[in-house]
């Protein structure tokens, strides 16, 4: 669909691949909400703020927000800014920077620390996704006007409440950590991602 912008080439094809054949009807009942809401601000002519949250900020809130912001420009959604945070802070799983330059993002590390900092990018034309380990509270991350979507279900029932938030939204994913140090790792973390970016790219294909 959007073939005007610079994505780069391995991300540009995925993205044109996508098919929701396989978004179960639990599961589009399950992003409904976050339809809803992106919708009516999409409608207010207001900023939209996604603040994916998971109990470590490590990998499925990573993986969300990533491909949040890549739909939202893929399907030339304005004023969309995707954040990540944990109820802890750990530290950006290897992994999942090793999933996304598989599939063709660029991913730099630009603070070697023990909670590292990483530009995630995925075209020329749009500033990269800055991704290390936060709580969901942090300075980083906005403290009002935002949804709170949660991606893990630890999370979600540790949180009953997130201070700042106009709405809570529960989309869970199951955790690929579940294969590390396994034969599958890899294999899993790609599934996950591809779920989580079919997902996000459905959302944002219903917003008119």
């Amino acid at each position: 669909m959007n073939t005007s912008d610079n994505t780069f080439k391995a991300i540009s094809k995925f993205n044109d691949s996508i098919s929701f054949d396989k978004i179960s009807v639990d599961r589009k009942n399950i992003l409904q909400p976050l339809i809803d809401y992106i919708q009516h601000k999409v409608d207010q002519s207001e900023e939209v703020n996604l603040n994916f949250i998971c109990t470590h900020n490590s990998r499925r809130s990573h993986l969300s927000q990533i491909w949040a912001q890549v739909a939202a420009n893929y399907y030339k959604i304005p004023n969309i800014t995707c954040y990540s945070g944990g109820t802890e802070t750990t530290a950006m799983f290897s992994m999942i920077g090793e999933t996304l330059k598989k599939q063709g993002f660029q991913v730099t590390k630009i603070a070697d620390v023990t909670n590292p900092v990483f530009a995630i990018k995925y075209t020329m034309d749009a500033h990269p996704v800055i991704c290390f380990s936060k709580t969901y509270d942090d300075s980083f991350n906005p403290v009002k006007n935002f949804a709170a979507i949660m991606t893990c279900s630890s999370a979600n029932e540790a949180c009953p409440f997130i201070p700042g938030s106009e709405k809570r939204i529960a989309v869970t994913y199951e955790d690929p950590k579940a294969f590390d140090d396994t034969p599958q790792q890899a294999e899993k973390y790609l599934e996950r991602s591809i779920q989580i970016a079919t997902e996000m790219h459905y959302v944002f294909s219903s917003i008119k």
